[in-house]
């Protein structure tokens, strides 16, 4: 058990990094006060030595949990071997990806970046270059990242405003809206660009009659579909990718976060048809592929195959949306991607660190539950009596 001065010491290393970090980085991020040191499974420590149940896993990123030995294996065999050649060259891990990747995205080609928005980006530039087209259709609630061209997509204004203009022409659909993705789709679109399940806008899945829609008018307008994947892919919501929950086939699909299980790499997964309307020299990438990263997507690949954590998604999913019904009385989402609706977010969040509970908000009314995909029972009960004090205690505040 901890005295009151070895907590207080504990306190003391983790405001002295809190502060060494406001003096030398940018200040993008509002972080929680908290500085993690290591990770084992479900569970972060800090420098204090407190464990949390994590269920945000690096916003949907370690789909395998903290350092999974087979990961971490695999990582330190590519390391000793070789780590980057640029694309000037051929490696073995990067084709070796690009088949496995065959086999569960059900797709054609690849294409390996470095992240979600990099992704998005490559997605955007193929369409413009194989449709000869200018003008794309996102949606209202839409993140697709913060590079210029990514949130050119990205609906908030609060991203979007200080940094126009961006790419231009694009429009917002409402999503969700059949009536609304009719008025806004042409003769001049190049994409539609979607979100399954929206993310960042607070865990919102599409509806199957508006995802049809987009497909029916692809036919009449010649327009590419884009599905963006990146928080959606690799088992997160109790299928192999988004696309197979409503059996559709974009021509473009982004993929990145759970792609590595925390080793940045990101991509896209297009149909022949379209990898046959680009060109040598249409697009690159430094690091994009490199076998480091393309060695972690396979391990990540190969354990979510080998540990059945796609299935384990979908029935882990269903009892942890039952226990946040029963807290907060709603719960949405597909498998470990889920969401529910609370007063006071942001608070019910500051309460659950305080009681070594990891949970995201990413709006003042909305909960964000991403755990890694190896959670098992016995952690999700764990939360839920979590949830329950946490919710207590955040309501008794006023």
């Amino acid at each position: 058990m901890k005295t009151p001065d070895h907590a207080q010491s504990n306190k003391k290393i983790t405001q002295k990094w809190i502060e060494e970090e406001k003096s030398v980085h940018i200040q993008f991020y509002r972080r929680q006060p908290v500085v993690f040191e290591r990770g084992e499974g479900c569970y972060l420590y800090d420098v204090e030595g407190n464990r949390y149940l994590d269920l945000v896993a690096g916003i949907a990123v370690c789909v395998l949990g903290h350092c999974h030995p087979k990961l971490v294996e695999k990582i330190k065999s590519q390391v000793e071997k070789l780590i980057h050649t640029s694309n000037l060259y051929y490696t073995v891990p990067q084709i070796e990806l690009a088949e496995k990747l065959r086999e569960v995205t059900k797709m054609d080609r690849f294409f390996f970046c470095n992240s979600g928005t990099e992704a998005v980006e490559a997605s955007l530039k193929v369409a413009r270059k194989v449709t000869k087209r200018k003008k794309f259709v996102a949606f209202t609630g839409s993140f697709h990242g913060r590079t210029m061209g990514a949130l050119s997509v990205t609906w908030k204004d609060i991203y979007r405003k200080p940094f126009t203009p961006l790419i231009e022409p694009v429009e917002f659909a409402e999503f969700n809206s059949v009536e609304s993705l009719k008025r806004k789709v042409d003769g001049e679109t190049a994409a539609v660009i979607v979100e399954p399940i929206q993310g960042e806008g607070g865990i919102n899945p599409a509806n199957e009659d508006f995802l049809n829609a987009i497909f029916e008018l692809k036919d009449r307008y010649e327009y590419l579909v884009i599905f963006d994947e990146v928080q959606t892919g690799f088992g997160r919501t109790g299928e192999w990718f988004a696309k197979d929950c409503f059996d559709l086939e974009p021509d473009i699909m982004a993929m990145a976060k759970g792609m590595g299980s925390g080793f940045p790499i990101g991509g896209i997964a297009v149909k022949e048809e379209v990898a046959k309307g680009v060109e040598f020299g249409d697009h690159a990438s430094t690091f994009g592929g490199n076998p480091l990263a393309c060695s972690a997507a396979l391990a990540t690949i190969d354990v979510i195959e080998k540990e059945k954590l796609v299935n384990n998604s979908k029935k882990m999913g269903e009892l942890l949306k039952d226990y946040l019904y029963d807290v907060f009385g709603n719960a949405r989402g597909m498998g470990l991607m889920l969401a529910a609706e609370c007063d006071r977010a942001f608070d019910f969040v500051k309460n659950a660190l305080r009681n070594y509970l990891l949970v995201n908000a990413t709006s003042e009314k909305t909960l964000r539950f991403v755990p890694p995909l190896i959670i098992e029972k016995e952690e999700i009960e764990l939360a839920y009596e979590t949830f329950q004090k946490v919710w207590r205690d955040t309501n008794a505040l006023g």
